[in-house]
């Protein structure tokens, strides 16, 4: 049923597709869809503007007009629906039963391991990657490579400006990358919560572009935090998208 209320209104033309409003939509109702906010669907959104105050461009107003009206069941179920398919099954991997998804965790090379490196492989080019799944929505909070570790969460983007990421970056820690733009950002904000909560972990490193929607992965990880009642030393370093390192903050 349809009637005169408040309701969120986006302005295409100012959204940059960031992406910060997202996570303060407790009900879902926002998502990213072709680079621009979208409201999912009138009865998800209960017109109380929460998303407002995250939006850099102004590109968010609480309107009047006719909508259908504001249905919890309707937002219980759509969130379950998300939850559901991010939901964890054995340990071994994910519900998806995609090999990609199945958890590894790979040895260093000992001395003899890397005398005997094939000759097509250069000394010193082994990869410094440790463990596999790297995707955000494939590794599971209760894998146990993350327990205890320095981990380093990726925008996506940077493993390509960056020459010699690897080197840089990755060496001696575990990493989870994916893109904030695109991704589903409240799922995101449950697991690295889940993982903060659970994991011990010493450090997170996040690595973001310098782009305006790569500070929506910086949002995630604070909400993470307040979700799981708990703190872990932050670096936050900042990659031009010429490559460079433009800054390094702590929090």
């Amino acid at each position: 049923m349809k009637s005169i209320r408040k309701i969120i209104k986006i302005d295409e033309e100012l959204c940059n597709g960031c992406g910060q409003c997202i996570p303060d939509c407790a009900e879902g109702s926002l998502a990213i869809i072709d680079g621009k906010a979208r409201l999912v669907a009138d009865k998800l959104c209960d017109g109380l503007g929460a998303c407002l105050k995250t939006c850099p461009m102004g590109a968010l107003t609480i309107v009047e007009r006719e909508a259908d009206e504001f249905d919890e069941e309707a937002v219980e179920e759509y969130l379950a629906s998300k939850s559901g398919q991010q939901k964890p099954s054995a340990p071994a991997g994910l519900a998806c039963g995609c090999p990609s998804s199945h958890l590894q965790t790979f040895a260093p090379q000992s001395p003899c391991q890397a005398a005997n490196t094939p000759a097509r492989q250069s000394p010193g080019t082994q990869s410094a990657l440790s463990h596999w799944p790297i995707q955000i929505r494939l590794v599971p909070p209760h894998a146990p490579f993350l327990q205890n570790a320095d981990l380093l969460v990726v925008a996506d983007c940077t493993a390509v400006a960056v020459s010699g990421f690897q080197q840089k970056y990755l060496e001696g820690k575990k990493v989870m990358m994916g893109c904030p733009k695109f991704d589903d950002a409240e799922g995101y904000i449950q697991r690295f919560a889940e993982i903060i909560a659970t994991c011990n972990l010493k450090s997170l490193t996040i690595l973001i572009m310098e782009v305006p929607c790569c500070s929506a992965m910086t949002v995630i990880i604070r909400k993470a935090m307040e979700k799981a009642g708990k703190t872990v030393p932050v670096e936050q370093i900042t990659i031009s998208t010429r490559g460079e390192e433009l800054s390094r903050i702590t929090w």
